[in-house]
């Protein structure tokens, strides 16, 4: 990927994160999110937190990430992240985990995760809602858009790449595919969870029905409920943002893969007028 002129050059190799050692993760700018220049968007760190789980919960031989909940204590920092996990139960067909991630000690993020066994089942023909809908357009015939932040700094934009199925990306509700345009790790490849993790924790983004400018609507937690293993690199939100008027909204996005949809997310928001100084 080439430099932005208008941004200051990259020193190294691009990903989310260096793994440190000992569960700790260096976040990179391409970690950068909307609400401030030293925090973290939300998506990547979740993301970090789900590669902890994965790794915990196929030492058990599960291997489908059912649910994730992520409840975001503090903003996360562009620092040194800890993530430690713990296992609360793993029976024969189930497992629950839970993780935590930290920076200088403060927890930022607390995390509980469902991995199931996989295995095949056959289905009748027939059932209602199946064969499972698609996205609004595959990504191959959406058009391009960028997130309208972080233009002359490195940040979560230049970490995916967004087009478009449907709406308009901060207008409304939407539908967007994206697609990792970097590791999440530096030297690994992202799962199909962790692409997941990145791209869900924007539907309050994508679909927002106040002006950036004006407001802030920021999430306080993100849950992910996935009824299969998403395949290939693209995943798409088809999000909504509801919002009542004593401070809160949900935004909801249906989750989809090129080949159908794959579950949902929603995030519960809090919402309020920004002012001067």
């Amino acid at each position: 990927m080439a430099d932005n002129p208008q941004k200051p050059a990259f020193d190294g190799d691009m990903a989310a994160y260096t793994a440190l050692g000992g569960a700790v993760y260096r976040a990179s700018a391409l970690t950068r999110g909307p609400w401030h220049p030293q925090q973290q968007h939300a998506g990547p760190p979740i993301a970090l937190v789900s590669h902890a789980l994965e790794a915990a919960a196929q030492a058990h031989g599960l291997h489908h990430l059912a649910r994730l909940t992520a409840n975001l204590l503090r903003p996360v920092p562009i620092a040194d992240i800890e993530v430690r996990v713990q296992e609360d139960y793993v029976g024969r067909n189930a497992g629950h985990f839970s993780a935590v991630a930290l920076a200088d000690g403060k927890e930022l993020i607390r995390a509980t995760a469902l991995f199931q066994r996989e295995d095949e089942v056959g289905l009748p023909d027939g059932l209602p809602g199946h064969p499972l809908p698609l996205a609004p357009k595959q990504p191959d015939v959406s058009p391009v858009q960028r997130f309208p932040f972080a233009h002359h700094e490195w940040g979560y934009p230049d970490l995916v790449e967004t087009r478009t199925a449907q709406g308009r990306m901060f207008d409304g509700p939407s539908a967007v595919w994206f697609r990792m345009s970097h590791p999440l790790v530096m030297g690994q490849t992202p799962s199909a969870y962790q692409r997941v993790a990145v791209a869900a924790d924007s539907g309050n983004g994508i679909s927002a029905i106040l002006d950036l400018s004006t407001h802030v609507f920021v999430n306080s937690d993100l849950t992910i409920n996935l009824l299969r293993k998403p395949v290939g690199e693209w995943v798409c939100l088809d999000a909504r943002t509801h919002l009542s008027s004593h401070g809160g909204g949900l935004a909801e996005s249906a989750l989809y893969d090129e080949l159908g949809l794959i579950g949902r997310a929603t995030q519960s928001l809090f919402v309020r007028r920004r002012y001067s100084a």
